[in-house]
């Protein structure tokens, strides 16, 4: 039987959407160098890449054929973009083992990028059924928060806890080198505003770390935080996750052609599931999702050795969590998106890469990549690490 390992992972920095390092650079630019280090670093020549298979939310096009050739792959070497909002990029990597598997590819680039700068709008019109039938599918996700907060039972004063853990979490990662051995450097031009003349420059900068979060965050900090959307809601800069940024790339390569190169996978992809619930809690999506997937593995909570479930918001992520019975100390372990950022299509791919890494560092087997999905879904995808 065949099986798809992950032989590689690179990704960029997270920089600040609109005024961090990568708010003058293209998300096509952003992925290109992901993937061009994600191969580099698997050792295969590009000519052997099929197909790449990204995931973006605020694509214009397909990015993923860019990104490719911007890489330097080759013109032969195909390029496909997905979008189911934030689980895109784990999305994208479950496709990509999924060519491997059953189409008979032997390596695919599964990634996912997204410029929160530069995001379009998708335009297009609305249905007026579908708004009759379900009208919370247009719902703004940071209002479906505040629902779930409300519905749930989930105290401001919690989910400021909880994102000051996250801020905890991520900045002794980072202190402790963590993050080094996935993040690339890439050079690139940033456009600097001038605060009095407004005059607009371009300077050279270097992305070479996650630049969004605040190891400076107190609980106080927090609770002088207005809500985003007023007086007795819960969501506010502090509990939700950052606009950001970013790209991640990994090289997925069937395990007995990867053996046969001598290659030392991190891990392999095992399983995908998707699930829907209500639109107006679509932060919640993971409730469903995760025990759909483990029940088609044979597993239980219990038998996850570390888990990745991004932080859109506190009060989704903290749900789901507890709803779950998720022992906390195996529960993004170093942060999540509350503290890294979260550009849309990139965070899956990028979960799935440092759990696979933090995986090998604390000898975990089996691992899980979650996340709530616009519209009212969940996603959750199954490793093994190596």
């Amino acid at each position: 039987m065949r099986q798809a390992v992950i032989v590689s992972y690179a990704r960029t920095g997270l920089a600040k959407a609109g005024r961090g390092g990568f708010n003058n650079t293209a998300n096509m630019t952003i992925l290109g160098h992901a993937i061009e280090h994600a191969v580099q670093r698997s050792g295969v020549d590009p000519a052997e890449v099929e197909d790449v298979i990204a995931g973006c939310v605020a694509a214009s096009g397909n990015v993923a054929r860019a990104a490719g050739l911007l890489a330097g792959l080759p013109v032969t070497t195909a390029g496909m973009t997905l979008n189911r909002a934030c689980s895109s990029g784990l999305n994208a990597i479950a496709a990509a083992a999924h060519h491997i598997v059953e189409e008979g590819a032997s390596i695919v680039v599964g990634c996912g990028v997204d410029s929160i700068t530069f995001q379009g709008g998708g335009g297009g019109g609305r249905d007026e059924q579908l708004t009759d039938r379900h009208p919370a599918i247009w719902m703004p996700m940071i209002e479906t928060a505040d629902i779930v907060a409300e519905r749930y039972g989930l105290s401001r004063e919690y989910q400021d806890e909880y994102s000051l853990e996250s801020q905890r979490r991520m900045a002794a990662a980072q202190a402790a080198g963590k993050f080094k051995d996935e993040i690339i450097s890439v050079k690139t031009r940033m456009k600097v505003v001038d605060k009095v003349t407004k005059a607009e420059s371009l300077v050279d900068v270097v992305v070479d770390r996650d630049e969004c979060n605040r190891p400076d965050t107190t609980l106080a900090g927090l609770a002088r935080l207005e809500p985003v959307r007023g007086a007795g809601k819960f969501v506010t800069a502090g509990n939700a996750s950052q606009l950001s940024d970013g790209g991640a790339a990994v090289v997925l390569m069937e395990a007995r052609e990867a053996e046969r190169r001598g290659l030392k996978p991190l891990g392999a992809f095992k399983g995908w599931a998707v699930a829907g619930c209500e639109p107006d809690e679509m932060g919640i999506g993971p409730v469903f999702a995760i025990p759909r997937l483990l029940s088609r593995h044979g597993l239980t909570v219990d038998d996850i050795d570390l888990w990745e479930l991004n932080e859109a918001f506190a009060s989704q992520c903290l749900y789901s969590r507890d709803k779950l019975g998720i022992d906390p100390a195996k529960y993004n372990v170093n942060g999540g998106s509350i503290a890294i950022g979260h550009p849309f299509g990139m965070t899956g791919a990028r979960l799935a890469g440092h759990v696979l890494m933090e995986g090998r560092r604390r000898g975990a087997k089996h691992v899980v990549v979650s996340m709530c999905i616009g519209g009212g879904m969940g996603g959750a995808g199954l490793f093994e690490v190596y």
